[in-house]
């Protein structure tokens, strides 16, 4: 690593002012910054010293996002060989999905990072490192099947118009990653549901295939009871893609139908145990989030008109994008609430709408990504009105001290 540093402090003057290659000054430093801790402190002004900057935060969660994108890709493999009628070994199924799953994330970053990058050269600013979570969370909340090109334009529209117009990381009001999954929801929908866009079977790779066998259905869990006509809960049983039942043990450790990121609840509280442990994700806006659903779902069981309705809070939160929209959605510091107690507020709405919505819209059964959208755009009212309480009753504290000391 020294001999690396050496090297970039060499060349460090051609990317300088007056430098043949100064105009590239943003792409030298992001990478430097990247590698290395940087040297510079502020001049003026409050600030500390420590040595974990913000890429540093953002790495942490690329590493809380790992065990998730590990089971996903292994599950996007047996979810495969599944629908094909093919046995084949564990490493073969992690693979496939592996090779699946790569050309998702390699386009994220090449056009997210591209467009950062360009966007930093020409106000000739220091490069962003807030897509480096981005990058990898779009292809974790979209289906596998998702044609690269809509990923493309997906991850230019959110990077654009929910970020860079706004002024760049730290100034968006919206979550870019699910902005990306809205533009792809809202312009392809036939791309974002249905049976077929959460399981790949034709055999790309050339890893074996076949014909899909009878019966197939690639449909979510929560597609399927959304749009049962089951009189109640207690008719209808949860199918995998060739029929099988699946078992609270399948949707908690992530072998059922879904996007990569948010099947495996189990490698989702991995990945919270990271984040809350490294100070990185916050606790109380996890739990709240899940407070939110629990309410929710009691207060709908309780006048219950079908089976959606009657589905207890377990399933609520191993199914779709709940657990995974608490944990890695809900604590982005940008777009979250901010405030102590701000964060209880936000993560709780969270979680009752994310419910509401899919219980009273048929038509949309994951709601978890219009929750946080719709209070990403409350979160700065939220944190107003905590302060400005907060300074009303520091006021009357003070009030009623003076009027103590005057008596």
């Amino acid at each position: 690593m020294k001999a690396l540093k050496k090297y970039l402090d060499k060349i460090k003057p051609n990317f300088e002012e007056g430098g043949k290659l100064h105009w590239l000054y943003s792409t030298y430093d992001a990478f430097e910054t990247f590698l290395f801790v940087p040297n510079t402190t502020s001049k003026t002004g409050v600030h500390i010293h420590d040595a974990r900057d913000s890429k540093r935060t953002m790495i942490i969660v690329i590493l809380a996002l790992v065990p998730a994108l590990l089971v996903g890709m292994y599950n996007v493999g047996l979810q495969h060989y599944m629908a094909i009628g093919q046995d084949v070994t564990l490493l073969t199924q992690f693979v496939y999905g592996l090779i699946a799953m790569l050309p998702l994330i390699v386009v994220s970053y090449v056009v997210g990072l591209g467009i950062e990058f360009a966007m930093a050269q020409v106000k000739k600013e220091e490069v962003a490192e807030g897509y480096l979570v981005s990058g990898m969370l779009i292809p974790m909340i979209v289906p596998i099947d998702t044609p690269l090109w809509m990923v493309a334009v997906a991850v230019a529209f959110s990077v654009i118009f929910a970020k860079e117009v706004f002024g760049g990381t730290g100034y968006n009001i919206f979550n870019v990653a699910l902005i990306a999954r809205a533009f792809l929801f809202f312009s392809y929908p036939t791309k974002m549901s249905g049976d077929q866009v959460w399981v790949r079977t034709t055999d790309t790779f050339g890893m074996g295939g076949g014909t899909v066998i009878d019966g197939y259905s690639g449909a979510t869990p929560l597609g399927q009871i959304a749009t049962t006509d089951a009189g109640g809960f207690g008719e209808f049983a949860f199918r995998g893609i060739t029929g099988q039942s699946l078992s609270i043990s399948d949707m908690f450790f992530g072998f059922i139908p879904g996007s990569v990121g948010e099947v495996s609840t189990f490698a989702i509280l991995l990945g919270a145990l990271i984040l809350i442990a490294t100070g990185v994700g916050s606790w109380k806006t996890m739990l709240s989030v899940f407070l939110g659903g629990l309410v929710a779902t009691l207060l709908v069981n309780s006048f219950a008109q079908n089976a959606m309705m009657e589905m207890p809070v377990y399933y609520h939160f191993l199914l779709g994008g709940f657990a995974f929209g608490a944990v890695f959605m809900a604590t982005d510091p940008v777009t979250s609430a901010r405030t102590e107690k701000g964060k209880w507020i936000f993560g709780f709405f969270i979680g009752l709408l994310a419910v509401a919505i899919r219980v009273f819209n048929p038509g949309y059964p994951e709601g978890m990504m219009l929750a946080i959208l719709f209070m990403n755009a409350f979160a700065p009212l939220i944190d107003f009105y905590v302060i400005d309480a907060n300074i009303k009753r520091r006021a009357k504290r003070a009030a009623a001290a003076n009027a103590i000391q005057q008596q």
